[in-house]
């Protein structure tokens, strides 16, 4: 069983169109708060991030973002954080929030929160870490990414070993549970 302190969470900037997505944002935070597990994030103050955080911070939990300066200065860094760091690049924030996180979750979101989930996959699939990768699927968000996954295996382009990797759930509990009881397969 792992040793979850903290679980960065990659989600959207914006809302979302759905209800739920907000709602499950909402509902990651008070579970991660409830199970005395730390935030890492984006450090934004919009959308499904600044309603995860605060949420987080809400509950008397801890909440780290990790903005690059570029983000900072538009003003939508959250400024009501445990810790807010700013960064130089988007480089430099995905690998800070990589290194103080004991785990990744991906939330509904766009072509960043992508990005960072198959990023942080492709770390585990190299062996560069050994923290499990979750999706929360809420609605089937990520119904057509899942697809796309299991399409690279059938062709050839994923090894079926590392299909383990992606942990899914529509529950943010059992999400938690799913990356505190994770344990890694070999890859090879």
């Amino acid at each position: 069983m792992m040793q979850i302190r903290r679980v960065c969470v990659f989600c959207g900037s914006s809302p979302g169109t759905d209800p739920r997505y907000l709602e499950a944002a909402r509902a990651t935070g008070t579970a991660l708060v409830r199970r005395n597990i730390g935030l890492v994030y984006g450090g934004g103050s919009s959308g499904l991030m600044g309603t995860l955080a605060d949420t987080v911070m809400a509950a008397g939990g801890q909440a780290i973002g990790t903005i690059p300066q570029v983000l900072a200065a538009r003003e939508v860094a959250h400024h009501g954080l445990t810790e807010l760091r700013i960064v130089q690049s988007m480089h430099e924030r995905k690998a800070t929030m990589a290194d103080l996180a004991d785990g990744f979750v991906a939330l509904p979101g766009g072509y960043g929160t992508f990005e960072e989930l198959c990023e942080v996959i492709t770390w585990a699939q190299l062996g560069l870490h050994q923290k499990p990768c979750g999706i929360l699927n809420v609605g089937g968000y990520y119904d057509p990414l899942l697809l796309m996954f299991e399409r690279a295996i059938r062709d050839g382009f994923i090894k079926p070993v590392s299909r383990s990797l992606v942990l899914q759930e529509t529950d943010p509990d059992r999400l938690l549970d799913l990356l505190e009881d994770y344990q890694l397969t070999d890859q090879s």
